[in-house]
């Protein structure tokens, strides 16, 4: 391509970039705007890069650098001042999109809302799998129950309360001789050089916590 040739493609594709950012007035990466324009117009991304690179040098957009990327768009200055009656116009259709934003989020929240309470729902199989499971426990425990009832060997209230004045018989006891060996030990282990473990190990003293055994609750 010859160079006139070269200047009058990147002379279009800056005309076709600058009308494009004034017309949408917001602010685009040359990848968007390539991507935006391609196909309509036939761009190359290296075409744009260098036209838009062109637009900004000469003042006729703005540039905006983020990190590594560069960020184009109209030079407000530049655009056509709006009427009163045009900028009313924008404030009531910026009004009534804010509605209808509202309104959609609004809606969505609804939707997410059911989404989970569906999500967390059992299907139809599983329920049926449930009552199936409930029936079967409710058909064992019946059964359990019955055996019960027609059992001969129930417990009389005088036998239960035989047993439990002899639990709590024996556990004061224990409470009692617990109590009256701690103090023993303690006496001893005052005059004791080495540590209560120690002397525990050498005289061969276990301790209920040595097996895990806890003095039973009061019924």
């Amino acid at each position: 391509m010859s160079k006139g040739r070269e200047a009058a493609a990147g002379g279009g594709a800056a005309a076709v970039l600058l009308r494009y950012l004034r017309e949408q007035n917001r602010p685009y990466s040359a990848q968007d705007a390539f991507g935006n324009l391609q196909r309509e117009h036939g761009l190359g991304k290296a075409a744009v890069v260098k036209a838009l690179e062109q637009l900004a040098q000469q003042g006729r957009v703005r540039e905006k650098v983020y990190g590594k990327q560069k960020i184009y768009f109209a030079d407000q200055e530049q655009l056509p001042a709006a009427s009163d009656a045009e900028l009313r116009g924008l404030d009531a259709e910026i009004a009534e999109r804010s509605g209808q934003l509202q309104a959609l989020q609004q809606s969505c929240r609804h939707m997410e809302a059911e989404l989970k309470d569906l999500n967390s729902s059992m299907t139809t199989p599983e329920i049926a799998r449930e009552i199936e499971a409930l029936r079967k426990d409710c058909a064992s425990y019946t059964e359990k129950l019955e055996r019960i009832k027609s059992a001969t060997n129930h417990v009389t209230p005088e036998e239960k309360e035989k047993v439990c004045r002899e639990q709590q018989l024996y556990r004061r006891e224990w409470r009692r001789r617990k109590r009256m060996a701690t103090e023993l030990l303690d006496a001893i282990l005052e005059g004791y050089p080495k540590s209560k473990k120690q002397f525990f190990e050498e005289v061969g003293i276990e301790t209920d916590e040595d097996h895990g055994v806890e003095l039973p609750a009061t019924t």
